[in-house]
Order: structure tokens, then sequence, then C-alpha cells
């Protein structure tokens, strides 16, 4: 059954219009449930793992956590622009190691204790002192201080042009009640009493958490900035993507936010409508050293073989583009973009020459989209003469990838950044001591031309850089980019303003934006 939007042209805080209520199929099947237009129903695929804002690496879970939570700056919709959230102005010291953030007045917590300039400070100080996960966004900071209750001023060991785009990640810090951190602290931080409960400024309240069923957001009528939509976010976990489409279909959920079939994406049933947006979304294969690659001729052959501009439709139809460079391409538009050869024929002759060439290809994950690329690439590569096969790995293998004994020759995953800055890329998965560099490669002169980067706020210097820097890796077979595919989410007809940001994980709806409309 369909939900249609009200006919009235707006919702008040407490009322919605009671002649749009219809009768949907319960998310578990067994009875039937009264659907309000002011209740928007979320799958998640995953579980939470923790709605703690600065001790779990979050992904399908973002837009819940950063509605819960705010931070001092944020990316606008549909963009990479920063834009002021609880800092409404800021100022950069002129030897870029000073920032002086201006806050918002009148913030209050969900628990009613005042936003100031020391909330901020204690928030900031328990991520980055605590040994906790996301510790590293402000490494690099190394003073805090509160001259006034409306000012925070931050002082860096280095100047660091990538700061505001740290704090306006999806994963960046946010602020947290002191009240709730003192109160809940015992020993730990408060990381216990935070992975299942949330005192933040947002614009919506933890109201039910049911680990494995069920999520509840309740909108905070007492929030500084506009008011959302919906009174309720109400949020399920549906592991199979087959038993989301049938919810959607049902009338049980109002979109599937990610993992929708390319392939149905053309013949989508009446009543149902597609929001996409380019995004941070690349697939990239990363080489391990001692590979046949390191051949520069096979090198070469193969990468006529994998040209994704031969696959890229079959594969995501009109919903992804090439990859110009190693970095997304909403991150860095490159002024000479990377060319794939094109001479097949050539391709084969090398392979022929050389002899038998074999290749694994390790998946990063059992998405569908995954095991679709490695078969397209599978029967390219036989094309040419090369024998290949593609296996999903174990959870959490990709990240151990330098220490295994027998890693495949190549692994396909996603390689997106934490944040907008093409030094959040390089730095992560290209360079030397890179966090996520999986086979832990390593080419000295480009690793010096990203750190050269790195101190640059001129940013077309920077991006010429940084993209030189990516060059060299792409030439040296460290890495393999593919294609950046689009942040697609498939819903009922009249759900509007998504909000979804290129930097977030797909499918992360932004619950203040959204809202039903014409």
């Amino acid at each position: 059954m369909q939900t249609y939007p009200c006919p009235t042209k707006q919702f008040t805080r407490r009322s919605f219009c009671l002649s749009t209520l219809l009768l949907a199929v319960s998310l578990h099947g067994s009875s039937a449930a009264v659907h309000a237009q002011d209740v928007l129903r979320i799958p998640y695929v995953a579980d939470i793992g923790t709605f703690d804002p600065d001790n779990g690496f979050e992904t399908g879970a973002v837009s819940a956590i950063n509605n819960v939570y705010e931070g001092l700056v944020q990316y606008e919709p549909g963009s990479t622009k920063i834009v002021g959230l609880l800092a409404k102005s800021w100022e950069i010291s002129d030897n870029g190691l000073t920032y002086t953030f201006h806050l918002v007045n009148g913030v209050k917590f969900h628990d009613g204790t005042a936003f100031n300039a020391a909330a901020v400070i204690k928030s900031f100080e328990r991520r980055r002192d605590r040994g906790l996960i996301l510790s590293y966004f402000l490494a690099n900071v190394k003073d805090m201080r509160a001259p006034d209750d409306s000012t925070v001023v931050l002082t860096l060991g280095h100047p660091q042009p990538s700061l505001l785009d740290a704090l306006s990640s999806p994963w960046g810090p946010k602020i947290v009640s002191p009240v709730a951190l003192a109160r809940h602290d015992n020993g730990d931080f408060a990381t216990t009493w935070l992975n299942e409960h949330a005192v933040g400024t947002g614009p919506f309240k933890l109201a039910e958490f049911k680990r494995g069923q069920r999520y509840v957001l309740e909108r905070n009528d007492d929030y500084w900035g506009d008011e959302p939509f919906f009174r309720q976010i109400f949020i399920s976990i549906v592991p199979d993507i087959s038993q989301q489409i049938l919810q959607l279909q049902a009338g049980a959920i109002d979109a599937v936010p990610i993992n929708y079939p390319f392939a149905q994406l053309t013949s989508l049933p009446a009543g149902l409508e597609i929001t996409a947006v380019p995004s941070m979304i690349p697939y990239d294969l990363f080489v391990k050293p001692n590979s046949p690659l390191d051949d520069a001729d096979v090198r070469k052959a193969i990468l006529a073989a994998i040209n994704p501009a031969l696959w890229v439709k079959d594969a995501f139809g009109e919903f992804a583009s090439l990859a110009r460079s190693v970095y997304p391409n909403v991150m860095l538009d490159p002024m000479n973009p990377i060319r794939f050869p094109t001479d097949f024929e050539a391709a084969k002759a090398t392979i022929a020459k050389h002899g038998s060439v074999n290749l694994v290809i390790g998946l990063h994950s059992a998405a569908p989209s995954y095991g679709r690329i490695a078969d397209l690439m599978i029967a390219q590569l036989a094309l040419i003469g090369v024998k290949a096969t593609a296996y999903v790995l174990p959870s959490g293998a990709a990240y151990n990838l330098k220490h295994d004994p027998n890693p495949p020759d190549l692994l396909l995953t996603i390689a997106g950044p934490d944040a907008a800055h093409p030094e959040n890329q390089a730095k992560v998965f290209f360079t030397k001591d890179g966090s996520l560099n999986f086979f832990g490669r390593a080419l000295p002169e480009a690793d010096a031309i990203v750190d050269e980067a790195g101190q640059l706020t001129d940013v077309k210097k920077r991006d010429a850089l940084y993209e030189r820097a990516g060059q060299m890796y792409f030439d040296a077979g460290i890495v393999i980019p593919l294609v950046d595919v689009d942040d697609v989410v498939v819903h009922v007809k009249g759900l509007k303003n998504l909000g979804l940001r290129p930097v977030n994980p797909p499918g992360n709806i932004d619950f203040a934006t959204v809202r039903w409309g014409p």
C-alpha cells in the first residue's frame, strides 16, 4: 500500500493531517499498523555498533548520530561547502595555527544543560585525550581555550589547512552534554553509557535503543534551529535487501537507502522514485607487491582489459562515472585525467608473449556491486588470456592484508575518504603510514609531494600537487581507480530534500531536512 503526501501545505509542531493516515503492513508481517505522515520509517542493513560519536566509525548510522549530536561546522547538503552549525562564524590566524570559533547563543542540550564554550572544550578533550577511536581528528590540536562562554580558540601544533574539513566530517567531533559525561563516567569516560544513550543538541533526541531490533528518534521541540518536518524517525534492522524492497512496495517503510539493485532501477514499481546525487563512493583496486602487475607491460595489458569504460554502464547504468584520478571526482577535478590503455590486440599479444598470468581478486564486501564488478572484469581479462578469480574476504580481513601470508593480488574496495580535503584521501590510503594503505606499499617521492600539498591554502596549487602525487601512485601500480558511484536512494514518491552529502556514507538521509512535498 502506498502512502501519499498530506494535502495541507505543512504540519505544525504537534499536529499532522489525520486524513493521510493509511493502513500499512506491519514490519513483522503479522499485524497491521497505522502509519502517520509525520513518522519516517527507515531500514538499516546493519545494526548500530555504538551511538558514541567519539568512539565508533559507524557508516549506516551516521545520519542518526548526526541528527542527535552536532559539531561546530558541517558540510552543506549536496555539497562539500563548509558552513557553520554550532559555530556561527570563525577566523583563522595568518600563520594558520589559531582557529577562533564564535558560538551560536541560546542552545540547550537535550537534558536542559546550556551549551557553551566550556562544553565544547570538554567534548573535544574527551575525544582527543581518552584513547577513543576517532581521536585522530583532533591530534594536531595542542591547546583549547574558552575566553568566554561564546568563544572557542583552538591552537594547532602545525598548520593544517584540512582542519575545517576534519571538523565538518560526518565523523568529526560532536558536542556531548558535559553533565551527562560527568554523571555517567564510571571511570570509562562514559563510553559504556554512550553506547546506547545520547545527549546532544541536535534536532532529534534518541528515544529508544533496542539493539538488533529498532531505534526511535523523537523531534527535539526545543531545538535552536529550523524545526524538522518529521515528529519521529523509526529505524528498523532489516539485513536482507529483498525484504527491504518487499516492505517498501508494501508501504511498511518509506525508503531503501542503500543496495537497491542497479539493474532494477529502470523499472521501479509505480509509487516509487529515486533520489541520486554524486558522491565520494570510489571503487578502487589496490595492488599487492610482487604481483603479476609489477611487470609494466603486463600491467598495461591488464589495464586495457579492465578499463571501466567497457563495463561501467553494465554494472551501474546511469548512476556512476569514470574515475578521473585516484581522488573522488567530487573532491578533485584533475587537469589531466588518468587514462586507461585501449589497444586490446596489443594487450592479447603481451599476455601471449609473457605466458600464463593468473590473478586473484579479493572483494572487501559481499554487497552485490562488488560481485558484479568482479564478474565483468574477469570476463574482460579472459578476452586477453588472463585467468582471474574472485572471492569475498572475511569480515575485517582487508585491514590485515599487509600481514596476510597469502593475500589476493588485487583488493576491490570502496576507498571513500572521511572528509572532502584531498589530504584525507592521500594520507589514509596511499602514503606509507596511511591507516588504510592496505598492502603497506610506499612511494616516498609521491608521499613528499602529498606532505607539501598539505601545507597549502591555495586550492589550485594544492590540487595540482595532489594530482601529481596521485598520478605517481597510479603509474607505480599501487592503486587503480575505477568508478565513482552515485548515492542512490529509492523511496516512496513525495519524499523530498533528503539532504544527502557527498562525504557521507551512501544512503544517510538527513532527518533534519527530509520532508513530504509536492
